[in-house]
């Protein structure tokens, strides 16, 4: 389980890093960043993983997320995985589509030509790269949670409710929660797992609140000027999911922020705080 350090900082008495692997699961190098905050010798401490949003890699939070000062007071490890599969050999979409192929990985186990062969994005998120960091960096695997952005909040929240007793927490900043009924999911669901949409239930979050998955909780922020509020997004559905299987649900309308890194650095600190009463407890 070897890893290459591709750059290191200090930042807030932690330090920064950027890191790569070659990866079995995917069957490619995959780069991925981790902070680790300023801590005693030996400590094991709590994780926080970050799952990023269509067209991101691990860069795109670790350079505008705003989350090592509020990581650094709490304790708290944060991890940024990719999106997706990298390399001259990865197919995308053929007419190089942002919601689809490179970048736009879903968070699932393509079971579709080409893409079976690379696009293994939950198992590498769930499975290789955790084992990965644990045996990395002092990680304390008793003390995880999960957050996420728009594609990413997707992933972060199936991951939840699929692994209720491994995540204390799970956060999303304008998740896409109900892939099935809307376009980004259609496609990267039929592109991915096929036509049979009972296959496309184990990753949608609504899908698996109805089908039973219950979590302990979930906080999530919409920015009430997302142009992607009411095609892609739905946050009603999710409301109303929760309300009926009695989950609960902190879902904050935040007026006049957007789909951006200005909106998700905007609130990161109190997702972290969130995360860390749960993660400390």
């Amino acid at each position: 389980m070897t890893i290459q350090t591709v750059s290191t900082n200090k930042s807030y008495g932690g330090v920064q890093g950027v890191y790569r692997h070659a990866s079995q699961t995917t069957g490619t190098d995959m780069t991925f960043s981790v902070y680790i905050p300023p801590h005693a010798d030996g400590a094991k401490l709590p994780v926080v993983w970050y799952l990023s949003g269509l067209t991101c890699t691990h860069a795109n939070v670790t350079e505008k997320g705003e989350f090592r000062k509020a990581c650094a007071e709490l304790g708290l490890i944060f991890v940024a995985p990719d999106t997706s599969p990298r390399g001259t050999d990865v197919p995308g979409d053929a007419n190089n589509a942002y919601d689809f192929g490179l970048g736009a990985g879903f968070y699932v186990d393509a079971t579709q030509e080409p893409f079976s062969r690379n696009y293994r994005m939950w198992s590498y998120v769930t499975d290789e790269l955790p084992k990965l960091v644990a045996a990395n960096f002092p990680v304390d695997a008793k003390r995880q949670s999960v957050m996420g952005h728009s594609m990413g909040g997707h992933g972060a929240l199936t991951v939840a409710l699929r692994n209720p007793h491994r995540f204390r927490a799970a956060s999303a900043f304008a998740p896409i929660v109900a892939p099935s009924l809307v376009p980004w999911g259609i496609k990267a669901l039929t592109g991915y797992l096929g036509l049979n949409k009972d296959a496309w239930r184990s990753h949608d979050t609504v899908a698996l609140i109805e089908d039973g998955a219950k979590f302990s909780g979930f906080l999530v922020d919409i920015g009430e000027a997302d142009n992607f509020l009411k095609e892609q997004l739905k946050p009603e559905l999710l409301e109303a999911a929760c309300t009926k299987a009695s989950i609960p649900l902190t879902l904050r309308r935040q007026a006049g922020y957007d789909h951006s890194y200005y909106f998700i650095s905007t609130f990161m600190s109190d997702h972290l705080h969130w995360h860390a009463e749960r993660l400390t407890a």
